[in-house]
């Protein structure tokens, strides 16, 4: 597969379910809103992947190895995969109360990077069990510390 699309796939597919995730759960807990919660998706979806965007076209210009083609294609797979796969958390808070869409994408978010993860190890031919286990415990140290910084917010703040 290309590189470049590769780059902005596993990029842009990665952060957007992370970013996502942790963003969810910690308004999700800080603010018990839906309103809150989908505004932050949409501004992830928008705003972070435009940023996760320049971020690795500056990164693939600096390592000075890609043509301007290939900077741009990265550039904009990684916009598109973050948009994409951020966006796709709307889908259970259109369907279901807050605290349900929340699990439903937490559960989504995590088989997700797993798969991906999975994919990538058999892919180099290394531990599946190892890349997936440190992906996921990374997911997982998001999620929880969005979760706690959440309600440390509501009940400081709140």
């Amino acid at each position: 597969m290309k590189s470049s699309f590769m780059t902005g796939l596993t990029f842009g597919s990665t952060s957007g379910v992370i970013t996502t995730l942790g963003l969810m759960v910690g308004l999700e807990a800080g603010t018990n809103s839906k309103l809150v919660v989908v505004g932050g998706i949409l501004t992830i979806a928008i705003a972070d992947a435009f940023s996760d965007a320049l971020g690795i076209h500056f990164s693939e210009e600096a390592e000075g190895e890609h043509t301007v083609r290939e900077v741009w294609e990265s550039t904009i797979y990684t916009f598109l995969a973050k948009f994409i796969f951020a966006g796709t958390f709307l889908i259970p808070l259109l369907l279901f109360s807050l605290p349900v869409a929340v699990i439903i994408s937490v559960i989504y978010g995590l088989l997700l990077l797993g798969l991906s993860s999975f994919l990538m190890a058999r892919e180099q031919k290394v531990s599946a069990l190892t890349v997936v286990s440190e992906h996921l415990f990374v997911a997982a140290a998001v999620i929880v510390l969005t979760h706690y910084v959440g309600h440390l917010i509501q009940r400081y703040f709140g």
